[in-house]
């Protein structure tokens, strides 16, 4: 059998270089060398050799983190080679990364999520206000950053500018967000036109984490996750019906993983991934595991739908 040619790319320039990296590698000893043929690309270093070993590359795994990897640059360059690539293309990833602009879409789907402010880094934002429309506490994030970088949960007025200005040290625009305190939830879509909604899983931030924030995300030990998550089934229901419902408002493909939060008996959409933790303990690998896909079945699952996708792509292009 011919091996599919596989551009595996990770690394990049961006605040989450290190853990791609990581990825990247889990990803490449989970792959069947029986049916791949794989090629390491960092995009850091390694662009320009993608694009002269573009016509010998029948797909492309992103397994990059945040803007270049995440937000559309690298899918646009991937199309303009016409090399397949698992998850979301150019438009659905730059919506998705932007989290003001993905707020208006669930507002837009009738989808719930907790009341914001957004704010250039060129407005005056006044401080009282802020607090008098949303309230204590404040949840402080740049509008463009991925696994938490840069965010904050301000408590107190007096801690409000510090926060401010540590999310703009991330990007040009901020959210600022009520804070829901409650269970946090997770759950990730697998497929193109049809969807499958995958197990629910509980995420239980360890002692000094007030959310899931970058160490607890990537730091062994650090949080206790519970899959299924130990909800109702009809919540159980809601959230993976919410989890498509946002998949579908973003314009999404291949996979997705939407978090949310449980409170007072009403989910809140947080946001939604686009290129999803992917060594074999990350959430969403967790709960393919648990609806019957290993990691490495996982992956060529992705890879397939990569190649099926852009197959409706390239018809697209020709009419």
């Amino acid at each position: 059998m011919k091996k599919t040619r596989l551009a595996l790319l990770s690394g990049g320039v961006s605040s989450e270089r290190e853990v791609s990296l990581s990825s990247g590698k889990q990803v490449f000893a989970a792959l069947d060398k029986d049916k791949y043929d794989i090629t390491l690309y960092d995009p850091k270093t390694d662009l320009k050799q993608l694009v002269i070993d573009a016509d010998k590359i029948d797909a492309a795994l992103i397994i990059l983190h945040g803007p270049f990897g995440e937000d559309g640059t690298v899918q646009g360059l991937l199309d303009l080679l016409n090399i397949p690539y698992q998850g979301a293309g150019v438009l659905g990833s730059a919506m998705a990364m932007n989290k003001l602009v993905a707020k208006r879409l669930y507002d837009g789907a009738k989808i719930p999520t907790p009341s914001y402010l957004c704010f250039s880094m060129s407005e005056k934002i006044d401080l009282s206000k802020v607090v008098g429309t949303l309230d204590l506490p404040v949840v402080v994030k740049p509008a463009c950053a991925g696994s938490s970088v840069g965010m904050t949960i301000v408590k107190e007025k007096k801690d409000l500018e510090d926060a401010v200005k540590c999310g703009f040290e991330h990007d040009d625009s901020i959210i600022l967000e009520k804070y829901i305190k409650g269970i946090e939830l997770t759950c990730g879509v697998l497929g193109n036109d049809e969807l499958e909604a995958l197990p629910v899983i509980e995420i239980i931030p360890g002692e000094g984490h007030e959310f899931f924030d970058y160490k607890a995300k990537y730091v062994a030990g650090e949080t206790t996750e519970i899959c299924p998550a130990r909800i109702d089934e009809a919540t159980t229901k809601k959230v993976q019906d919410l989890a498509v419902k946002a998949h579908q408002a973003l314009f999404l493909k291949g996979y997705s993983r939407t978090d949310f939060i449980f409170s007072n008996n009403e989910l809140t959409v947080l946001e939604t991934n686009t290129i999803p933790g992917m060594t074999a303990t990350s959430l969403y690998p967790q709960s393919a595991q648990e609806a019957g896909y290993s990691f490495t079945k996982l992956l060529d699952r992705l890879i397939q739908l990569s190649i099926q996708e852009h197959k409706k792509l390239k018809l697209r292009r020709s009419t």
